[in-house]
């Protein structure tokens, strides 16, 4: 059973976020009550006995004797704790007024006990699946933990709800397939190394082109040279054409046929000058 505790508080007159971070300012812890009759009465109270007091429980799920000034004793149910998300400070609580007689449905932390056989002899990593199981007891019945031996665990071996021993005046809710624990092999990332192992490695020499290179500049080169080639040859063959060319231009044909005609008769007409002289 879980262990109880009075707790006095006062009635909270103001609400909204502003007001309630004033009385933070002020040592003050502010909450909440839902009754059995469905009311919802604000209340604040010291927060540093608060804090005192859950250190002494492994659980927030606890029953309370509440009394708050001006009003009635009543037996609650720590319902929920609010921490803030960085400095984890209690920033709010809730209570439920609960009735000794009827039962209640409530989340129950897990505790791992015990070392695993899978990890002390075969390596293996144990993981805990859940956090905690939803009961049905009544509130004298109430525990702050469950406890689940995982010593006899091997590898690939897993604990499920349906396994959990607990007292028979406690019902657990959650489906019994659930895994709770289990041990695994740890997952580590290789590295590819055996291609690497298998091919040699020449040490690059600075300066030095690969292959790629060489392959492209060859081709650049090899097509320079041949564009220059090309053009050497198509230059000559113009001037090859160019001669035969010349003695079948009718212009060109003409031209020597005259000269050569008229150069005899000059020469006629030379030695009858030398004549008559």
């Amino acid at each position: 059973m879980s262990k109880e505790m009075k707790i006095t508080a006062q009635k909270r007159l103001v609400s909204g976020s502003s007001s309630v971070q004033r009385i933070r300012k002020q040592g003050l812890l502010p909450g909440i009550v839902n009754t059995t009759k469905g009311e919802s009465r604000l209340i604040q109270m010291n927060r540093h006995d608060f804090d005192m007091f859950l250190r002494d429980h492994r659980s927030e799920s606890l029953i309370l004797d509440l009394e708050v000034e001006g009003d009635k004793m009543r037996k609650v149910l720590l319902k929920e704790v609010q921490h803030h998300p960085v400095s984890d400070m209690i920033m709010h609580v809730d209570f439920l007024e609960i009735s000794m007689t009827k039962k209640m449905r409530v989340d129950i932390p897990i505790r791992l006990v015990g070392e695993p056989v899978g990890v002390t002899s075969e390596g293996g990593v144990l993981d805990q699946l859940i956090r905690s199981v939803e009961v049905e007891c009544l509130p004298g019945d109430l525990v702050e933990g469950i406890e689940v031996d995982v010593s006899a665990l091997k590898v690939g071996d897993a604990i499920m709800v349906s396994q959990i021993k607990v007292d028979p005046k406690l019902h657990i809710l959650t489906n019994g397939s659930v895994a709770v624990a289990n041990v695994s092999i740890p997952k580590v990332i290789e590295e590819v190394v055996e291609e690497a192992a298998a091919t040699p490695t020449e040490p690059e020499v600075i300066g030095a082109k690969k292959e790629g290179e060489e392959g492209e500049e060859g081709e650049e080169g090899a097509g320079e040279e041949g564009k220059e080639k090309a053009s050497k040859e198509k230059g000559a063959g113009k001037e090859e054409k160019g001669a035969p060319g010349d003695k079948k231009a009718p212009g060109d044909k003409r031209a020597p046929a005259a000269a050569d005609k008229k150069a005899p008769a000059a020469d006629k007409k030379a030695p009858g000058k030398e004549k008559k002289g």
